[in-house]
């Protein structure tokens, strides 16, 4: 059986700014209701009070895999996705500096970075969005949806 590509769609328009995505994400991965341990981040643009969540894109040609020194992060073609191997992870942060969404996280306690893994196939942050701003959707499905804009 052939598996589709998923990706995450966030639709900004959606998002009421709750942040329960960022929540749900932190008690997931780290077991604490703290904003800053979380993969995902609700940004809120004063001037046009708009909020859009931002999480890791998946990059095809992904910045943070290039400048890796220690060679920690690499793509999971069975899920479409950027992982770090945390026992590779040296906490230099290179990857911190040069994600152009500013999805990776740095955790100081640990010192190693951290980014959205989708839950291992299922993220919890479209799992608890009541408003469903961030869904969990076919990567061919995307790219039809944005030809339609």
């Amino acid at each position: 059986m052939e598996t589709k590509d998923k990706v995450l769609m966030i639709n900004p328009e959606k998002c009421t700014g709750c942040r329960l995505c960022e929540l749900v994400c932190a008690v997931k991965h780290d077991g604490v209701s703290n904003p800053a341990r979380s993969r995902i981040r609700v940004m809120k643009w004063e001037m046009d009070g708009v909020y859009i969540p931002m999480a890791c894109q998946q990059c095809q040609d992904a910045p943070c895999m290039g400048v890796c020194p220690a060679n920690a992060i690499s793509r999971n073609d069975g899920l479409n996705k950027i992982e770090v191997d945390y026992d590779k992870c040296i906490g230099c942060r290179s990857c911190v500096a040069v994600c152009p969404f500013g999805a990776m996280g740095f955790n100081s306690i640990e010192r190693k970075v951290f980014k959205c893994d989708l839950c291992d196939g299922d993220p919890q942050c479209v799992r608890f969005c009541d408003v469903q701003c961030v869904e969990y959707v076919d990567a061919d499905d995307v790219a039809v949806l944005k030809k339609k804009e």
